[in-house]
């Protein structure tokens, strides 16, 4: 008999407004769920049941009432510890900010609640929210539960490893190189970057961002279901006016032809026979599914990921201050410096270029899309990599650092993304990404729920004892 923790969020919000299950009784699950595995993943670092169970005895009663809750009613979500909730303390993942206490929801919690959804705990990310690997010194580390030798993927490492433990059925997640795709990759799942400005973000407790987090960082949906992608979607993308960058468009709009490029190796970087493997497996899932697949190769990735850098370590420069000094995170430290030595000296003149390059980028990147709606390429160049392995040496880091060229090409270009898990290779999950222009998530979903139709179900992992 399947169990509650182990349904996806449309089966639960069906459920719920059908009266077959009450929203206590989903909320509890989870939290049971929660208390009997978090233990041995370290994904949840900040639990509230009372409240969580306050929250879906409302939605109960709003159900009783005959008023509808949202598309997301009842069901269990997380929210990363580095976006502002109500009363919890907005951490990033630092002891420096273990008591910034938000006085107000950001817009996408608040429309995560608006949506009928149950928070049922905030979930782990590495200092500064800077790594593919989840480990800090306030929370400590977090596990993988498909395999706790591999990463969960950072820096929403935490909200990865809660959906994929059934700790929660949506998971929320922030990106600006890679952070909520990576994690779905790592662990099995389905994760979406939204177009910048889908999303609407503010955090008050930490003031309005620079310029490379402004056009870069956007926040997005982790899930064991396309399905639930988009329902989280649609929840979060709500409008809130305190985002001047949000822009209001349909989720669904005009029609598409089901015409994809494949790149199996974007501008000749190595990736795994494991992850090209993967990809070709999903180029013939969307032929069964009528798309037309042509292997041919993408704009360019790495003078995207070269701007990313500039703009990002720019953003560290003038916002982080010395804050990394004052942490003290052994790791945190020697990640920043070896991107900082990655990005080159940043002044004016280089970022104002960056900025002006970024345009042409664009262009050209639109300009292929409109001829391939979606492109088929890695989420990452190997399999997900041994726990830690980034902080072992130079070597190991700048392996790490080729590996995930797409990550970080990503927000540079302000295009959505989706990590679709496709399998296992023994126990180490593989997935592919896919690529669309601005605002054109509803191309992704539809190529992803093909890809999701010729290949096993996500099925919630058990943590090793």
């Amino acid at each position: 008999m399947t169990k509650l923790w182990e349904m996806t969020g449309a089966a639960l919000a069906q459920a719920i407004r059908g009266k077959q299950v009450s929203a206590v009784e989903v909320t509890q699950a989870h939290l049971d769920r929660a208390d009997e595995v978090n233990a041995r993943i370290n994904a949840v670092v900040d639990s509230f049941h009372d409240e969580s169970l306050a929250a879906a005895r409302q939605i109960d009663g709003q159900i009783a009432k005959g008023q509808d809750p949202g598309p997301l009613c009842g069901v269990p979500v997380t929210i990363k510890v580095n976006v502002d909730q109500r009363g919890r303390a907005t951490t990033n993942g630092l002891k420096l900010q273990e008591n910034l206490i938000a006085q107000d929801d950001s817009p996408v919690v608040a429309n995560l609640r608006n949506a009928g959804a149950v928070i049922v705990g905030r979930t782990n990310t590495p200092a500064f929210s800077l790594r593919w690997f989840t480990h800090n010194d306030l929370h400590g580390q977090t596990l993988n539960p498909r395999d706790p030798s591999i990463t969960p993927g950072g820096s929403s490492g935490g909200a990865g490893a809660a959906v994929a433990a059934g700790l929660c059925a949506i998971g929320h997640g922030t990106d600006i190189a890679g952070s909520v795709r990576y994690p779905a990759y790592a662990c099995g799942l389905h994760g979406l970057r939204p177009s910048l400005g889908r999303v609407p973000a503010h955090n008050a407790t930490g003031g309005d961002r620079f310029i490379g987090a402004q056009i870069m960082a956007v926040s997005g949906p982790l899930a064991r279901s396309i399905e639930d992608i988009r329902l989280s979607l649609v929840a979060m993308a709500a409008h809130d006016p305190r985002d001047p960058w949000q822009t209001v468009a349909p989720i669904d709009q005009c029609k598409f032809a089901k015409r994809a490029a494949l790149s199996l190796q974007p501008e000749g970087i190595e990736v795994d026979e494991a992850v090209q493997a993967a990809l070709l497996d999903a180029a013939d899932r969307l032929r069964a599914e009528g798309w037309t697949v042509d292997q041919v190769e993408c704009p360019s990735l790495q003078e995207a990921a070269r701007i990313n850098a500039i703009l990002w370590m720019a953003e560290n420069r003038f916002a982080a201050g010395d804050m990394f000094a004052k942490e003290g995170n052994a790791d945190a430290l020697f990640v920043a410096q070896q991107m900082i030595a990655d990005a080159g000296e940043i002044d004016l003149e280089r970022v104002m270029i960056a900025l002006k390059t970024r345009v042409g980028l664009i262009r050209e990147w639109e300009q292929f899309l409109d001829r391939y709606p979606v492109l088929l390429c890695p989420v990452s160049g190997e399999l997900p990599f041994e726990q830690q392995l980034d902080v072992r040496s130079e070597a190991d880091f700048a392996r790490v650092f080729r590996a995930q060229l797409s990550q970080r090409a990503l927000p540079t270009l302000g295009l959505p993304g989706l990590s679709v898990a496709t399998g296992q290779v023994g126990r180490t999950p593989v997935g592919v990404q896919l690529i669309a222009g601005r605002f054109r998530e509803d191309v992704l979903l539809a190529a992803g729920a093909a890809i999701e139709k010729g290949g096993p179900p996500i099925t919630v992992a058990q943590p090793d004892a």
